[in-house]
């Protein structure tokens, strides 16, 4: 009689634990990261009677995590590669946004600009077509003011992203070696919930820096960082703090930090958000505002130089119409020497706009990009008479003396295009005339005509002399008397910074009369090169216009976004699948557990029945005596 009752008590212990764990399973349905558990029942130490064994029932033998850490490892990899992707994708179609919108992009102020001044060189002596330039003008260098702007907000909103990353990447930290201490060298006999919290804290980790998740022998979790940076050994959480870039302190960059050391994590392959963040600066930010930069620096340029190749109302040669800040050579705040570095000059037929680090071994100076450390040719010797020339800047070491390791960040581009403004403010010194004028005389019997009238070289000191042609025959002219000189129709003169072509036949006698430009005048011939600088190729050894690098910006940021987005579409896909594969093996399902709560809801009955018969057992026997 007692070993029944042995037996059926400890059956409803073993089905009440065992309907305890289902029950635990069902209310974690929703909860992230739990894997079902499950019980394993095995038979009571028998009790020998006689030469047998007559069994004592049923214990729990172990209530186990259902889980294969394969499955897990790979899910946690999939959502540091979908976490990553999101950040890149989400900042970079931002980016896309403000290049492509009608009303944020650069492309609908250039093309009012450039009409603004086509319209000039059909009017030239108007006072409202030459506002409506200055206006356009303005608007223009506004758009490259606010867009430069919007980029530079990106930057804060990484750095307020990788503020954020440092302060859960050091709480996450914190909580597995937390765990891991509780947890012990022994996690087969570790709460099944605990395993589960460290798993899902070890995702959330990764899933900012990327890296991977190493279980050691007796079950301790180790975590580390993209690049290799160990985050969690055993007990012990490295702290991540975000710090001032040693070139530019406005920007943030992440490091790991101790007592007395701190390494720089930019250098590394980072995954996870902070990957993505770091990535997005580096690939798509930094090129889009360099880019953005570069063609505000063409358009300076070349616009200016061709204002100063006309003459205003006044009669004065062309003021430059844009202004513009000047490239930056940036020190590294870990600089010993007293060296200073400026950027003298700038090729944009050779300026590609990458910003380049400048480097001082002790005894020569390299150059090398300053994204991915690709070294950069380099000729001259950094002096005044002989600058270092390096991607189209002419580079020249100012004054002091370097030291081992000093180091300079060039910027030729990166944030111009937020300092381009209008340096005028009088329409009438728009300079849409020639600084030279050509006339026939009204005298002349033959059917020659003045063509083409160019200018050559602004800066001649003689181009505004007046000068005389007269022909001589239908085939020969001098100039200033000197000559004769051969002549066909349609053929060019030259002197003095000019050229000019003549149509026609002149007879001989005929005469051509150049002279400088006076005050009033309504010649368009500047206006008309003016009109014409967007289609200038100034750029990529003179394969690029203005127009051409600002087309290529847009489709660039748009090509890294669309591909940014694509990579999510496909990295979600894996992660589905392998959210999947991990649902598969530990997710709860409904349907099983109600099947085994029925099965052990009446094995229970069964055993609370057993009870029963062993106490109506006990209470005849109790009857039996007492008679």
């Amino acid at each position: 009689m007692t070993s029944v009752l042995n037996s059926s008590t400890s059956a409803l212990l073993a089905f009440q634990r065992a309907l305890s764990t289902v029950s635990h399973n069902v209310a974690n349905i929703n909860t992230v990261g739990y894997s079902r558990q499950s019980t394993e029942f095995a038979a009571a130490t028998p009790d020998k009677v006689g030469a047998h064994y007559i069994g004592s029932g049923t214990r729990i033998n172990d209530i186990r995590r259902v889980a294969d850490q394969l499955a897990i490892t790979r899910l946690i990899d999939s959502n540091a590669e979908v976490a990553h992707l999101q950040t890149l994708s989400g900042l970079a179609d931002r980016v896309d946004s403000l290049l492509s919108d009608r009303s944020t992009n650069l492309e609908g102020r250039w093309s009012a600009f450039f009409d603004a001044v086509s319209g000039l060189s059909s009017d030239a002596a108007s006072t409202a077509q030459r506002q409506n330039t200055l206006d356009e003008a303005q608007a223009l260098a506004g758009r490259f003011s606010r867009l430069n702007g919007q980029m530079d907000a990106l930057n804060q909103e990484v750095n307020n992203g990788l503020i954020a990353a440092a302060s859960e990447i050091n709480r996450l930290s914190g909580e597995i070696a937390q765990l891991n201490r509780q947890i012990g060298s022994n996690p087969a006999k570790a709460a099944p919930d605990l395993l589960d919290r460290r798993d899902a804290l070890a995702s959330q980790l990764v899933s900012y820096t990327g890296g991977s998740v190493n279980l050691q022998d007796g079950g301790v979790m180790n975590v580390f960082a993209a690049g290799g940076t160990a985050l969690v050994v055993g007990t012990t959480a490295s702290r991540v703090q975000a710090v001032p870039d040693a070139f530019q302190p406005e920007r943030l960059q992440l490091a790991l930090t101790t007592t007395n050391l701190s390494v720089d994590l930019s250098n590394t392959a980072l995954g996870g958000s902070v990957g993505g963040l770091l990535d997005f600066r580096r690939d798509v930010l930094d090129p889009a505002q360099a880019e953005l930069g570069r063609i505000a620096l063409g358009l300076t340029q070349s616009f200016n130089a061709q204002q100063a190749a006309g003459v205003d109302q006044y009669g004065e040669r062309g003021q430059d119409l844009f202004s513009l800040g000047s490239p930056q050579a940036l020190a590294s705040l870990r600089n010993t020497g007293s060296a200073s570095v400026q950027i003298s000059g700038i090729d944009l037929a050779k300026l590609d706009g990458n910003n380049l680090k400048l480097s001082f071994n002790g005894s020569n100076w390299q150059a090398t990009k300053a994204a991915n450390g690709e070294p950069v040719a380099m000729t001259g010797s950094g002096t005044a008479a002989d600058p270092f020339v390096v991607n189209g800047m002419q580079v020249v070491i100012a004054g002091g003396a370097a030291a081992s390791n000093d180091a300079f960040l060039l910027k030729p581009s990166a944030g111009l295009g937020g300092s381009l403004q209008v340096a005028i403010s009088d329409p009438a010194r728009l300079a849409a005339a020639s600084p030279v004028l050509a006339s026939a005389s009204l005298a002349n019997t033959g059917s020659g005509r003045v063509g083409a009238l160019r200018v050559t070289d602004s800066s001649h000191p003689d181009l505004g002399t007046p000068a005389n042609i007269i022909f001589t025959s239908s085939s020969q002219y001098t100039l200033d008397g000197a000559g004769p000189y051969p002549f066909t129709p349609g053929s060019t003169i030259s002197a003095n910074g000019w050229q000019i072509t003549v149509d026609g036949a002149p007879n001989a006698g005929d005469s051509f009369q150049l002279g400088p430009t006076g005050a009033g005048s309504s010649d368009n011939g500047n206006a008309n090169l003016l009109a014409a600088v967007e289609d200038l190729r100034l750029f990529s050894a003179g394969t690029q216009s203005l127009t051409d690098v600002m087309a290529g910006l847009t489709t660039r940021v748009g090509s890294a976004a669309r591909g940014a987005e694509y990579s999510l579409q496909a990295a979600t896909v894996l992660q589905q699948q392998a959210q999947g594969a991990r649902d598969s093996i530990s997710g709860v399902n409904l349907d099983e557990e109600a099947a085994q709560m029925l099965k052990l809801q009446q094995a229970y009955q069964a055993a609370s029945q057993m009870v029963a018969t062993a106490d109506n057992m006990f209470q005849t026997i109790l009857g039996a005596v007492s008679r």
